[in-house]
Order: C-alpha cells, then sequence, then structure tokens
C-alpha cells in the first residue's frame, strides 16, 4: 500500500511541476466584465492569448495581460529545461477563472431626498498554465 501512495505522490509532483499558477486579487473591475475578456483567451495558447489581449479594446485586458506574462514567468522558472515548449507553443491557458472581490458600498444622492447605494465591484483572477500532452505515436 504505502509503494502505491509514493508512486501517487510522485505522478502528483509531475504534474503539479507542469502547471504554473498566478493569481490577482483585488482588481477593480466588475467580475462580469473580466470574466468577458477572461472567456476570450480559456484554453489559448499563451503566445496567442498574449497577442489577443494585447489588441483588445477592453480596459480589463490590460490587467489580464500582465497576469499572463506573470504566468508564463512563473512557468519558467518551475520548468528551466523545458523552454523549447513556449517556443514551439505547447503551453496553453489550462483554466482561467474570475471569482467576485469585495465591494465598496457608496451613496449617491438621489430624487427628491434620498440615497441611492452605489456597489463598486472588484474580483480575483487565477490562471493556471499547462502543457499540451503530444500524443504518442506507437512505432510498428
Amino acid at each position: 500500500m504505502g509503494a502505491r501512495k509514493r508512486k501517487m505522490a510522485e505522478g502528483l509532483k509531475e504534474t503539479k511541476k507542469q502547471t504554473a499558477i498566478a493569481k490577482l486579487n483585488d482588481v477593480p473591475t466588475s467580475p462580469r466584465k473580466m470574466r468577458l475578456v477572461a472567456d476570450i483567451v480559456r484554453g489559448v495558447e499563451v503566445n496567442r492569448a498574449l497577442d489577443i489581449l494585447k489588441y483588445s479594446k477592453k480596459e480589463a485586458s490590460i490587467r489580464l495581460e500582465k497576469l499572463v506574462r506573470s504566468a508564463i514567468a512563473n512557468w519558467e522558472a518551475k520548468n528551466e529545461a523545458d523552454r523549447k515548449e513556449l517556443e514551439n507553443g505547447n503551453v496553453y491557458i489550462q483554466t482561467i477563472m474570475v471569482g467576485q472581490g469585495r465591494s465598496l458600498k457608496r451613496i449617491r444622492t438621489a430624487p427628491q431626498g434620498r440615497a441611492a447605494r452605489i456597489r463598486k465591484r472588484s474580483n480575483h483572477v487565477t490562471i493556471v498554465l499547462g502543457v499540451k500532452q503530444q500524443p504518442v505515436k506507437e512505432e510498428e
């Protein structure tokens, strides 16, 4: 039983080495606006994703581009020997999650002496990069 657990742990270590994570917390953009940009680059190869984000008109794409660059740097730090994978286009955005952050509550004056509440939303973004597995060709 111990040998099986050890083998499973080794496999988990190997898969963790192949992935890199980057997080960005409390981005002062609403989660809905950020998700629109995140959906465009989900599952895309990283160099192509950087090009898409660079030429996007959305303001959220500026922060997302910076986060993708950070994730690439994290991946390079973990996989110094496998830099060819990045150049070959095998590194891609495996998952990108946009969650709701805290909302700042402000008050604005409204007609007839009332007060209206304004919610200034923020979000948290997490990116996980992975490497595409090359299909193994069987020799005949």
